[in-house]
């Protein structure tokens, strides 16, 4: 078979990844999962290696990277079936810290992100009673003198308890005071070191894989006011374009778990021998391996399309948002596809497979789910009225 890598230019890359994945096998997994603990000396590694700082400009200490590259990361790491879920949201964050951050933030935190003395771990947008509806969030952001006030409630913030900085939107301006309803939400960079305790409190919420996940309650915590980024009110832009980097990597994971899943299926299928021949021959076996295979083939195709578009400047939002339906569907097709094909044993911890298939599920509802990812498609490439909110 003739093979045409779309990531060739990375091999370097893919390789390095794999090395450190090498010494993080499935029992190391296995025992996280069973404590539910977070995979620190997996993170640590990752970070003295340099991965996590592939986004991070060289002059501030990083690899100056491209969201490709970066994909690449996240790809490898799940192909290698390790979980990047602990640490990836300090790639996708980064894009709103280098494109809208000011000179001095930058400086004040870039190169301890890069080095592993910062983590940006969590990103506090959604909340319990607006979902993905994120124009109707209610955590607010007041202006006093030299600080701000927040308060509020976010939830499936991921990592807090595990992260230094977190991204913040929050609402600055009421919502009948706007004139366009895009406004008057704003992004902050916040030292949650410094208000732990005292205003903001993390509370763990327990869910069916090891994501490490929690609800975040903030009591007039006051922020300083340098720790808005960028324009006041415009948060919402801002926090868009972080998302589709959000959506292209986490693709990009999913695209990584897909390769991981059919490649476990398929060594299986050739070694799993029943009334005297390997299973692997039955084409009842072979045929959704192989569709698999296929679906996997083209999500590929358009997760690293959205990337390039994403790295030459342009505004990816369909691309994007397509690639993580495909990317999910497929590791989703491809998960199915591996427990059937190992029968009972896929249910048995010690294959893997049944962490890795809780963990893939996740997909399909976060950062967002298929349903509004189809809503966006046919709004915005075949023109047809808004299926939901205010324009109904």
């Amino acid at each position: 078979m003739t093979v045409f890598d779309p990531t060739a230019e990375f091999a370097a890359i893919r390789e390095g990844v794999a090395n450190v994945c090498a010494a993080f096998p499935g029992a190391y997994w296995r025992d996280l999962d069973a404590r539910r603990a977070y995979p620190k000396e997996f993170v640590d590694a990752l970070i003295r290696e340099g991965w996590l700082a592939a986004m991070i400009p060289e002059e501030f200490g990083g690899s100056g990277l491209n969201l490709q590259a970066a994909a690449v990361i996240l790809e490898e790491i799940h192909r290698q079936g390790c979980n990047a879920a602990a640490c990836h949201a300090q790639m996708y964050t980064m894009g709103t810290v280098l494109r809208h951050g000011n000179a001095g933030q930058k400086q004040k935190y870039l190169p301890g992100i890069a080095d592993g003395s910062l983590r940006l771990q969590a990103f506090g947008v959604t909340e319990p009673t607006s979902g993905t509806d994120t124009l109707s969030l209610k955590t607010t952001a007041r202006r006093d003198g030299g600080h701000y006030v927040v308060n509020g409630q976010k939830i499936w913030t991921s990592r807090a308890e595990h992260s230094d900085l977190m991204i913040l939107l929050a609402r600055t301006t009421p919502r009948d005071e706007v004139k366009s309803r895009t406004d008057g939400l704003s992004v902050f960079l916040i030292d949650m070191r410094d208000h732990l305790g005292k205003g903001l409190t993390i509370r763990p919420i327990r869910t069916m894989m090891n994501h490490a996940t929690t609800e975040i309650f903030f009591d007039n915590m006051r922020i300083p006011a340098d720790s808005l980024i960028g324009e006041e009110g415009k948060g919402f832009r801002y926090i868009l374009s972080g998302m589709n980097s959000e959506r292209i990597l986490i693709a990009a994971e999913c695209i990584g778990d897909a390769k991981w899943f059919i490649a476990k299926a398929a060594a299986y299928a050739r070694e799993r021998v029943v009334f005297g021949t390997p299973i692997g021959k039955n084409q009842g076996v072979q045929f959704p391996l192989a569709r698999a295979q296929a679906h996997l083939m083209a999500a590929e195709a358009i997760v690293y399309r959205a990337a390039a578009m994403y790295d030459a400047g342009h505004n990816p939002g369909v691309e994007a948002n397509t690639a993580k339906m495909l990317a999910a569907d497929a590791s989703w097709e491809a998960a199915e596809a591996c427990v059937q094909t190992h029968g009972g044993f896929g249910f048995a911890e010690e294959y893997d497979v049944e962490r890795k298939f809780r963990e893939a599920r996740l997909y399909q509802v976060a950062p967002i789910s298929t349903n509004l990812i189809l809503c966006h498609i046919a709004e915005q490439v075949l023109g047809l009225p808004k299926s939901y909110g205010e324009a109904r």
